[in-house]
């Protein structure tokens, strides 16, 4: 893949999908503070929902056949010259393969910066007493322990990597901190993800109750999947 021939992504880009709910193949929610593992295979259309607005929603993506190779936010921040996810933003791997392309988005924006939370970093943020406190570590853990038993693959925490914040605010402040700061996602937003290749992506519905990325609140999420379009 060309690097040079991704085009800029605006910040914000709004783009509502033509795909409707009852025409997908798969339909389910994920409960707040839960995981969910699936193979996307190439062509199919995946969507997150957010239910009641204000959720982030962790995720994971790895080349299906490959989970060496995996999302590099550093590549996608590069091609794109944006450091925020929204429609028209392909998600490109470490070996740079184009793994998704962000379709539809009613949100208009999501993290690739924050990471996802884990039991040390709310120590360290937050307060020694919030050790233990679940956090999106876990589940990736959890979900990747679960998929390597289902499949027989090898799959563990040394394969846990760079992540996406799905409806997650994380503003770059002019001194080049990160500040996690209120949702701009509202009840039944959504981003929609087309895949150029079979990726297997994991997500962490984010349990967080120390900052404001699930409004202090966390709740459900929907997953959707469509077939790729017959040729």
């Amino acid at each position: 893949m060309n690097l040079r021939d991704l085009e800029v992504i605006p910040e914000t880009t709004l783009r509502i999908s033509p795909r409707l709910a009852e025409d997908a193949v798969f339909d389910e929610v994920v409960l707040a503070g839960d995981w969910f593992v699936r193979t996307i295979k190439r062509g199919e259309f995946v969507r997150i929902v957010d239910l009641q607005g204000n959720q982030a929603v962790d995720t994971l993506f790895y080349n299906a056949h490959n989970y060496t190779d995996r999302y590099s936010a550093q590549d996608t921040i590069r091609a794109q010259s944006n450091v925020y996810l929204t429609a028209g933003t392909k998600l490109i791997s470490t070996l740079r393969h184009v793994l998704l392309t962000v379709v539809a988005d009613t949100c208009g924006r999501h993290d690739t910066l924050g990471g996802a939370c884990s039991a040390e970093s709310n120590m360290v943020r937050y307060d020694i007493d919030k050790r233990s406190m679940h956090a999106c570590r876990q589940s990736f853990l959890k979900a990747a322990l679960d998929w390597s038993a289902k499949t027989g693959r090898e799959f563990n925490k040394y394969d846990l990597t760079a992540n996406i914040n799905f409806f997650m605010n994380v503003p770059v402040m002019p001194n080049g901190k990160l500040s996690f700061e209120d949702g701009v996602s509202e009840a039944g937003k959504y981003v929609e993800l087309r895949a150029e290749m079979d990726t297997l992506m994991i997500i962490s519905n984010c349990p967080q109750l120390n900052n404001p990325c699930n409004a202090y609140d966390p709740t459900p999420v929907r997953i959707l999947i469509w077939d790729a379009p017959a040729s």
